[in-house]
């Protein structure tokens, strides 16, 4: 088959963005981001923040569903230990003597990191079941971290039921009180996120995730340790969704335990399904569309019966039975999710006007 992209040198195969389409798409969305502070109004900024924080959250769920082949639906309680990890750090940090402009990048490390602990305990069933019984023990774990958060004896720390008031962080002084300025730091956190998991793809870790995800018994005959790769893949995908965390928590004047329950975690995978598991650009598209779809439905539904109480109990029940479709949509007719479908595009464009065999 023609694929449009014959490589001559080693330094042309190891290029990410191999040819030109694919360089004013990539480019283009950066330039994008970069005017779009500057001519959206608020509710498509709105938007653009939520979206950031969902790529950031579905590259961790990428990498330890899509690259390692380990099912999981518990990744939202990551992203709450993320979320209560920086605000309570940003107040620990507040009765140091540390300068304020310093405590975002103590914070969002620190929230990462803890995070990426908690990941590695998650992940241990990891080493003796998986398929069914391994999403049903992250699932379990996504309870007992919202349990946990919502314990009267942690209520001072963690707002128990109440939620807690996050604070709007501060870089060397530039105080990020407006949901411009947090998109800033979304859309470059967002775009740091999928390069870095991208790249990690191309090292000796990244090529053991997928080895596991292919055939974990052979690859541990080949020298691949189930122990280091399986729970160094959990953590890697825990430290992500702990940064969407952080990003959320910086956007939200207050995070609450019932933003992270089950639902989240449904719609990560959701997202990962429709734009493409094991693919880098698999999180971009599908975010796009999980974000997107509740406010096309809203819009829709407004104006055909208006903005009433009865439009919104019907968009709720609209909502989930719109994601279910689309999860059984694309594993039925295109299980490899819209970026195979922006791939066979490319490659169209990359052989135009030759052969299209």
């Amino acid at each position: 088959m023609i694929n449009g992209n014959y490589k001559t040198t080693y330094a042309a195969d190891e290029q990410i963005i191999n040819n030109a389409y694919k360089a004013v798409f990539v480019w283009g969305l950066a330039a994008l981001a970069g005017l779009f502070p500057f001519v959206a109004n608020d509710y498509l900024i709105l938007i653009a923040c939520q979206y950031g924080i969902m790529v950031i959250a579905v590259v961790g769920v990428n990498v330890v569903t899509g690259y390692t082949g380990l099912v999981s639906l518990g990744h939202a309680g990551f992203v709450a230990i993320g979320a209560y990890g920086v605000t309570v750090l940003h107040q620990l940090l507040a009765l140091t003597s540390i300068p304020t402009g310093l405590h975002a990048f103590l914070a969002i490390p620190g929230a990462m990191a803890l995070a990426a602990v908690i990941g590695i305990i998650v992940g241990l069933p990891s080493l003796r079941v998986k398929g069914v019984y391994l999403a049903v023990a992250t699932l379990s774990s996504n309870f007992i971290i919202i349990f946990v958060i919502e314990l009267d004896a942690l209520a001072a720390w963690t707002g128990s039921k109440t939620g807690l008031t996050t604070v709007d962080p501060s870089l060397f002084g530039w105080v990020l009180d407006t949901q411009r300025e947090v998109f800033a730091v979304i859309a470059a956190m967002a775009f740091v996120t999928v390069l870095l998991v991208q790249n990690l793809f191309r090292t000796r870790v990244g090529r053991a995730f997928i080895a596991i995800r292919e055939r974990d018994y052979s690859a541990e005959l080949l020298g691949v340790s189930l122990l280091r790769y399986k729970l160094t893949s959990f953590s890697i995908s825990a430290a992500c969704c702990g940064l969407a965390g952080a990003m959320f928590a910086y956007f939200y004047a207050k995070v609450l335990p019932e933003q992270f329950e089950l639902m989240l975690s449904l719609q990560l995978v959701a997202a990962l399904i429709v734009g493409g598991m094991g693919r880098t650009m698999g999180p971009v598209f599908g975010s796009l569309i999980i974000v997107l779809a509740p406010e096309i439905l809203k819009l829709t539904l407004g104006a055909l019966v208006g903005d009433s109480i009865q439009a919104a109990q019907i968009r709720a029940p609209l909502q989930e039975i719109i994601f279910g479709a689309l999860i059984i949509g694309f594993i039925m007719f295109e299980p490899l999710g819209i970026t195979q479908i922006s791939d066979r595009v490319f490659r169209a464009l990359n052989r135009w006007p030759f052969a299209r065999g």
